[in-house]
């Protein structure tokens, strides 16, 4: 749901590594002599790049020094301009703010290729390791490299924002009339009919297979561009952005996917088991991989919303529901926005601005086409914060409100870094800020808190309560790994375009155990139906924030001297907590990733051993239920 070009869920207005850019004159070569007759000093200004910074910075220690900072005052200024352009398109989609953003964003890929290409210079030279961790970011922070040749990156820029455009304008036609994905998805959460959500899991993807042939023009120009950094690769490319080897990182991927591999597939099994017995053989069988289209999302990421064909027969059923909570307290989309806020304040956090108010994008306009794919937007690298969502008012949207006010919090904690290091310690910090302020916004301790329930529910209710968590949470994590895993496929050639579809299938079933409901067209492009790929968005970072989030809710529930059941724990008004939480967040991208997760946690390594605390009590029960059951699946 972040970061960087246009994200999911937050946005700066460019893929800088610290977010946005900026423009401004070129410096004076300050070693000229002064004139001979004793005058005032002249100089013949140094050649420049496109960027308008020098052309001929000295690879020496100042040299180093003074590109960064030039760098850095270029990002500054043009980011702005970039950012506010970017969210024109995003709030108002025509022809005009298509093209606006489609010049812009060349530009600022060709900024981008430069400036880690004059970085690139500087490897070999001594500097300060701040300085040096500076040069890093810069060659590490762009998420598609156009190749630093004319013309290159105008074509990825045109390409990328047609198939942004092509994705957030999709219809396709639904009982006689065309449908958008909102109102889709919103049918298929509530669907029970199989030929129904097959119709609309299906009917989604026609919107895709026209995105193919673009998108493997971008993965033919990003990879031309990666090579020209250095690296083999833009899966190489992304995988180098956390602080270790590439090669490290997609072991330790694996390593936590290990972690909790065996609990997904135990929820599995329950799941599957239950949706057989709602729809019989001839739907979902008992065995093997479940069919994808009745999990009530329209990429099986979460399945929460079948709940209700999911809930335990026996151990407690849920007392109260939260969108009924929320539509029977008179929440309308500006309230619920409010109640996050008022999360973050209560922690000793600042309220947001009142410009986030007036600019924000909350509701969807009845007048234009928008994107409505929630976003969080730092403008100006300062104040400007915004949203961008659709809000309706359910539990899923005032979950997602408390989400997306964390990357808002968090652009605005790291502001007074300097522009290089205003981000997150690394993107998936950038996702489980608002993920750790959810796990407690979903507590019915916290609902009690601000008065939605009347009283807490008891024991009797954890069970109900961490089935409807880990059908969001722990069901996401395959979906979390695959997304990525299938690009680097793609990106490093193993896949190619012929067989985009058919990889992508085979990972959905190698990951997640999920088999589309029937055979997909010779032409399909499926993955193009899942908003971060036309979108170019890395994925894994939401794996990660799926990992980090629980390391921060354990940690902090015991800073707050929490002693109850982890998932019960709501740390709301603690500014203990929250001082400690906004230092971590005031560090933004300054150091590596260990020593911002030592900030507030006191550990330095990723650790899914807390996912396991969290849910301990479901998994236990859950290995009750699947007793006797044939659990696991093919992956041919």
């Amino acid at each position: 749901m972040k970061r960087q070009m246009m994200t999911a869920v937050a946005v700066c207005a460019l893929a800088f590594t610290a977010g946005c850019a900026a423009v401004t004159t070129p410096t004076p070569d300050a070693t000229l002599p002064l004139q001979a007759d004793g005058g005032e000093q002249t100089f013949t200004p140094a050649p420049v790049t496109a960027t308008g910074l020098r052309a001929d910075y000295p690879t020496t220690v100042a040299g180093a020094t003074q590109f960064v900072a030039d760098a850095e005052a270029k990002m500054l200024t043009f980011g702005e301009y970039a950012a506010r352009v970017q969210w024109n398109r995003a709030t108002n989609i025509t022809f005009d703010t298509m093209w606006l953003e489609s010049k812009v964003n060349a530009e600022a890929t060709e900024l981008q290729v430069q400036f880690a290409n004059q970085a690139a210079k500087f490897n070999d030279v001594a500097v300060d390791p701040v300085v040096r961790r500076k040069l890093n970011l810069m060659r590490l922070g762009i998420v598609l490299p156009a190749p630093n040749r004319p013309g290159a990156a105008e074509e990825l820029s045109q390409i990328t924002t047609r198939l942004d455009s092509t994705y957030s304008t999709g219809k396709f036609d639904f009982k006689g009339r065309p449908i958008t994905l909102d109102e889709a998805s919103l049918i298929l959460a509530d669907s029970r009919d199989p030929n129904e959500t097959k119709a609309l899991y299906e009917g989604w993807r026609t919107v895709s297979p026209v995105m193919k042939n673009d998108y493997a023009r971008v993965v033919e120009i990003a990879n031309e561009g990666a090579r020209d950094l250095g690296f083999a690769d833009t899966g190489a490319l992304w995988r180098s952005g956390y602080d270790m080897p590439a090669d490290d990182f997609a072991e330790e991927t694996d390593r936590l996917w290990a972690q909790v591999k065996p609990f997904y597939e135990n929820l599995h099994c329950y799941v599957r088991a239950r949706l057989n017995a709602k729809y019989g053989d001839a739907v979902q069988p008992d065995h093997g991989p479940i069919r994808a289209d009745l999990l009530g999302n329209m990429w099986s990421q979460q399945w929460g919303n079948i709940y209700d064909v999911v809930a335990p027969t026996s151990g407690g059923a849920s007392s109260y529901d939260l969108t009924e909570l929320l539509k029977t307290a008179d929440y309308d989309p500006v309230k619920m926005v409010r109640t996050g806020e008022g999360f973050y304040v209560s922690l000793g956090l600042d309220p947001l601005p009142q410009t986030f108010w007036e600019r924000s994008q909350i509701v969807r306009p009845r007048d234009r086409e928008v994107v409505c794919h929630a976003s969080a937007w730092d403008l100006d690298n300062a104040d400007d914060i915004r949203i961008k969502m659709c809000t309706n008012v359910n539990g899923d949207d005032f979950y997602t409100v408390h989400h997306e006010l964390g990357h808002n919090y968090y652009q605005r904690a790291y502001k007074n870094q300097p522009m290089l290091f205003r981000n997150g310690a690394n993107d998936g910090f950038h996702e489980a800020i608002g993920d750790f302020v959810g796990l407690s916004a979903l507590t019915p301790t916290y609902l009690n808190q601000i008065g939605l329930l009347k009283t807490t529910p008891g024991a009797e209710e954890d069970i109900p309560f961490l089935l409807k968590m880990a059908l969001d949470k722990i069901a996401f994590l395959p979906f979390g790994l695959m997304v990525d895993r299938w690009r680097w496929g793609v990106f490093s050639g193993e896949t190619s375009p012929d067989q985009y579809n058919a990889a992508w299938t085979a990972d959905m079933l190698k990951y997640q155990g999920l088999v589309p409901p029937g055979p997909r067209p010779t032409n399909a492009f499926d993955p193009g139906a899942k908003y971060h790929v036309p979108g170019n968005t890395p994925y894994t970072r939401y794996f990660l924030a799926h990992i980090y989030q629980f390391q921060f809710q354990r940690a902090a529930c015991k800073q707050a001297g929490w002693t109850g059941p982890l998932h019960r724990c709501s740390v709301y008004g603690n500014e203990a907590v929250g001082a400690r939480f906004n230092a971590m967040l005031e560090m933004g991208q300054s150091k590596p990733w260990p020593e911002a997760m030592q900030a507030f946690t006191g550990e330095t390594t990723n650790d899914a051993s807390a996912v396991a605390d969290y849910f301990a009590p479901l998994n236990e029960w859950l290995t009750v239920q699947n007793r006797g059951r044939d659990c696991g699946w093919s992956e041919a």
